[in-house]
């Protein structure tokens, strides 16, 4: 058995793991002139081939002897020398190679390279030839842009049993392909930089009687180039659920993605630092069949680009479409730039029947809006109105006319710092604005008057959005926290707490039950709406309460003590508790004949608390602690903790206490520490003591000066006899 290594040192080595003493390599493979990254055996074991960042790879013959090369080595010995067979440029840096076995390979040589281009390449070793190609290759000086690294290949990982190679990419994407269809199929993707934007997105149906599954998808834009597109994990397609981990990646862009939108039509638009915007448009294409029993076959949705709008003179920091028709198809775009400029863009040669083709955008309208970047924009429901926000501290409202020109209608002022978000009310003539001096403003479009003020962020608005109809308004901050409010109260009724970063995305599906938060601690939280959940709960507590106590009532006029107690305990209800042992003390003389040879008055409350062990025991002493610090229920206290000690050894109580007896109990429910409950019995028992030996010492006193006031009553008495 051989194992062949690569060194910092540009050199491949061969050892013998069979021989005595393989401290030291039978071959050494001189060639490289740069670090090699990959290594692989032929089939047979004859061949070497290895690749490195030099731009070439090597194929070694490790059998000289049958072409009668040989050394002699020290000792005496031979020394195998490997021959350099073929040298192949692959013209990029390789950061992973490895051979295919026979079955991949149609029982020839072949193998797999992978690096700075972004790409899997498959070659046959003797012809020297790339037979297959997977992933798109980085061109150009692109490759050299930093800002394309983070698609470079790290590691290639080949599955013989599933046919297909897997490309590790530096921005923490894993790409697999199939060997037999030479497509992708799976891909998970991560990131690790700020989450900007996030929008939720339609895809077409395969059902004839709909056009479009609302929110199958979530796309996102990650300070980076690159749009991910996800499944959301609760769609249901055809042949069972997606996975969510397999997303896909939009590339096109050449800078930062900045803003999202989309269309209930399934279409998106992505707009950029790199001074353009690209329309997207779903498309339903087949699954090709796989090995990979994991997958799901049928067909699946992408997203191509079938437009580009360019024409802005700085980055594209909003995009929004609008004029929908009765199918959700938008026949119009706005943009707006950091060159304070809003433009309307003509998406009327998008709409029809036949495959999408890249098509460039025309611009209708121009308009200055702003003094300076202009940070969000949103348009009515009815298309007529759009809406801008802007660093220079206004919101603008323009009227959309027939040809789609822009004209100024109004003017909200009232924030102190620049306007990050606008949003239109889906059902008043309203429009809420965020912004960097912390407050939500709900506007009028008849007056342009503020309406309300919701105050409560520690930091800049940067996402607002309308819930239930227009009665809730939900906002994310630089506080990395996300707030519901009431629009009629003006009241936060939720506060959302899971990012630890500013929150700059924020999505609402549809049916406005889930929500989608993103921020620059390249977090996703999908929030879910629980509110008919937690109406049914509190239902069925309160069901489940007046059932109970209904109980008890029955089982203190049975006197079935043990129930009764054990009902109260499980209800948690001390007060109810309380009230028994009172009413237990104060009629001992009525229950039974010899209750003064009991502790609490009753013999069958007696049994039951010597019988209690486990949580109900640790309750019971929680109780029995926070009676003990009032003076008016100590005795009670007192009573019932004489009760547990007489009847429960110490080991008892303890156990009552353990580890697994606390996790059943919860550790805010009184008597969750032992420690606790023995500090607070003692330290007020003490008290209790020391009050009740003052009272005593008081009591000596009155007892000394009744005593001298009846000696003289007596004394004068005998006087008046003796003068009779």
């Amino acid at each position: 058995m051989w194992l062949v290594s690569a060194s910092a040192d540009s050199r491949v080595r061969v050892y013998d793991l069979a021989a005595a003493g393989t401290g030291s390599p039978i071959m050494t493979l001189e060639g490289h002139v740069s670090v090699p990254r990959g290594v692989g055996v032929s089939n047979d074991g004859r061949y070497v081939v290895s690749g490195g960042r030099d731009l070439v790879v090597l194929i070694w013959d490790t059998r000289p002897l049958e072409n009668g090369k040989v050394e002699k080595a020290k000792k005496g010995k031979k020394s195998l020398v490997p021959v350099l067979v073929k040298t192949i440029p692959v013209l990029e840096r390789i950061e992973a190679l490895g051979v295919l076995e026979s079955e991949d390979s149609e029982g020839k040589l072949r193998f797999y390279t992978g690096g700075q281009k972004g790409v899997v390449k498959v070659w046959d070793a003797w012809d020297a030839k790339v037979l297959q190609t997977f992933g798109e290759e980085i061109q150009g000086l692109a490759i050299e842009d930093e800002g394309e690294e983070s698609r470079q290949i790290l590691d290639i990982l080949y599955t013989p049993s599933t046919h297909s190679l897997s490309s590790v990419h530096a921005d923490q994407n894993v790409l697999t392909y199939s060997l037999r269809t030479g497509t992708k199929t799976r891909q998970l993707i991560g990131y690790n930089d700020q989450v900007i934007d996030a929008v939720f997105l339609s895809s077409l149906s395969p059902a004839p009687s709909l056009n479009h599954n609302p929110d199958t998808h979530l796309a996102i834009a990650t300070n980076s180039s690159l749009v991910r597109i996800y499944p959301t994990p609760d769609v249901h397609a055809e042949h069972g659920p997606l996975n969510p981990l397999n997303a896909s990646l939009l590339s096109g862009h050449t800078d930062i993605v900045l803003a999202l939108s989309a269309a209930p039509n399934g279409w998106l638009a992505s707009a950029g630092k790199d001074r353009q915007v690209r329309i997207w448009a779903p498309i339903r294409s087949p699954l090709q069949e796989t090995d990979d029993q994991d997958e799901r076959h049928g067909d699946h949705v992408e997203w191509t680009c079938v437009g580009i709008c360019a024409g802005h003179a700085e980055s594209v920091g909003a995009v929004a479409f609008g004029g929908l028709d009765t199918n959700g198809v938008p026949s119009f775009l706005v943009t707006g730039s950091q060159d304070r400029t809003l433009k309307v863009w003509d998406l009327s040669v998008l709409s029809g029947s036949a495959p999408p083709t890249l098509t460039k955008i025309k611009s209708l309208t121009t308009v200055k809006a702003h003094d300076k970047d202009i940070n969000a924009l949103d348009v009515a429901p009815n298309g007529r109105l759009v809406a801008t926000g802007s660093q220079d501290k206004t919101a603008k409202v323009f009227e959309v006319g027939p040809s789609h020109d822009l004209t100024h209608t109004g003017t909200l002022k009232g924030h102190k710092r620049g306007v990050w978000s606008v949003r239109f009310s889906p059902v008043d003539r309203a429009i809420a604005t965020g912004s960097g001096d912390k407050t939500v403003k709900l506007w009028s479009l008849d007056d342009w008057t503020c309406l309300k003020t919701f105050e409560g962020h520690t930091n800049s608005i940067l996402r607002l959005g309308f819930l239930t109809r227009g009665t809730q308004i939900v906002s994310a901050g630089s506080d990395g926290l996300v707030k519901l409010w009431t629009v009629r109260t003006e009241e936060c009724v939720a506060t959302l707490d899971a990012h630890e970063d500013k929150v700059w995305a924020l999505a609402v599906s549809t049916d406005e039950r889930t929500i989608v938060s993103g921020a620059a601690d390249s977090r996703v939280v999908v929030w879910k709406d629980s509110t008919e959940e937690e109406q049914l709960e509190k239902e069925e507590q309160r069901t489940k309460g007046v059932e109970l106590e209904q109980n008890f009532t029955n089982y203190l006029a049975l006197n079935d003590y043990r129930n009764a107690i054990l009902l109260a305990l499980t209800m948690d209800q001390p007060g109810r508790l309380l009230n028994l042992f009172k009413s237990v003390r104060v009629n001992r003389s009525t229950h039974e004949p010899d209750s003064t040879h009991t502790i609490t008055g009753s013999t069958a409350v007696d049994q039951v608390l010597a019988t209690l062990s486990g949580p109900d025991l640790a309750r019971l002493l929680g109780h029995v602690r926070t009676w003990n610090a009032s003076a008016r229920t100590s005795t009670i206290a007192q009573t019932v903790l004489r009760a547990v000690l007489s009847t429960h050894p110490t080991e008892d109580i303890i156990r009552a206490f353990d580890k697994t007896q606390v996790d059943m109990l919860g550790k805010d429910k009184p008597g969750a520490d032992l420690r606790s409950v023995v500090d607070g019995l003692v330290s007020y028992t003490e008290r209790h003591l020391s009050r009740a030996e003052r009272l005593v010492q008081d009591s000596f006193v009155v007892d000394y000066v009744l005593g001298e006031m009846d000696m003289g009553v007596a004394l004068g008495a005998m006087d008046a006899m003796e003068v009779s």
